[in-house]
């Protein structure tokens, strides 16, 4: 089963012509497509699948969503594939 995982954007910038980000997940960072959330900024929270943000999420519930996974131990292989 494949789930979308909360993360924090930390920058938004623009990668041949495709709008990119920065995305941290506890102490992870990834470079994620944010075209699906055209009006994202920084410090905000996107939910994302397979290295695309399909859509804004709150603080509290990505904490929340996030805290969940870890405690479950299903964000390893997130950590096994960081840059």
């Amino acid at each position: 089963m494949c789930l979308g995982i909360p993360g924090k954007v930390v920058e938004t910038y623009t990668e041949h012509d495709v709008l990119m980000g920065r995305v941290e997940f506890g102490g992870v960072y990834k470079r994620v497509c944010l075209e699906h959330v055209p009006d994202i900024v920084a410090n905000e929270y996107v939910l994302v699948h397979v290295g695309f943000a399909l859509s804004r999420i709150d603080e509290v519930e990505a904490k929340r969503v996030f805290a969940f996974l870890e405690e479950m131990n299903q964000l390893d292989d997130l950590e096994a594939h960081s840059p």
